[in-house]
């Protein structure tokens, strides 16, 4: 059962980690990348619709993403949710496809980028700190001797310190490729 208990612990942290990753992917580094247009959403026959289930994104020529909706008729309705997204970036529609151009990033924007990064460390982090929690009360609970509780607790522990260092070397990771002009 104590090795249930751990497994479960670790694969919810693993999710946790996963989870960080997506949120870095939304974060522009300067180059071009489909998945900056994650955290938009697109009004789509009156819900609200992430974009990547209406449209193709491309990367074309490095610092340029092309969105094709699969139904022309909601082409406006990208161009706005792009537009309400707040990305710092301006779509032309040309009536066949959405053009972004991907602008360089200034020194302050990339100081700002690089804060957001670590904004999300601390989220991840706290969400492992939870699974910790959440992990050693269910150890606790279990009718087992106090050195085996203990023995849990201890690998509860020793696998959140893991979890928590792949958090700041992830964000060491991203932080470096963000400021790097």
């Amino acid at each position: 059962m104590l090795d249930m208990i751990i497994e479960d612990c670790q694969e919810r942290m693993e999710k946790a980690i996963d989870a960080y990753n997506r949120e870095l992917a939304t974060i522009r580094t300067g180059r071009a990348n489909p998945t900056m247009l994650d955290r938009v959403n697109v009004n789509y026959y009156g819900s609200p619709t992430p974009i990547n289930q209406v449209a193709s994104i491309k990367v074309v020529e490095g610092r340029q993403l092309m969105v094709k909706p699969y139904d022309r008729s909601a082409l406006k309705d990208i161009e706005h949710g792009i537009f309400e997204a707040n990305l710092g970036l301006t779509p032309q529609n040309d009536g066949e496809v959405i053009r972004i151009n991907v602008p360089p990033l200034t020194e302050e924007r990339r100081k700002e980028y690089a804060k957001d990064v670590w904004k999300f460390a601390e989220k991840a982090k706290v969400a492992i700190r939870n699974i910790r929690r959440d992990c050693n009360d269910e150890i606790k609970k279990l009718e087992i001797s106090e050195d085996e509780i203990k023995g849990g607790q201890e690998t509860v522990q020793k696998l959140t310190d893991r979890f928590v260092k792949e958090v700041d070397e992830i964000g060491k990771v991203k932080e470096k490729d963000i400021l790097t002009v």
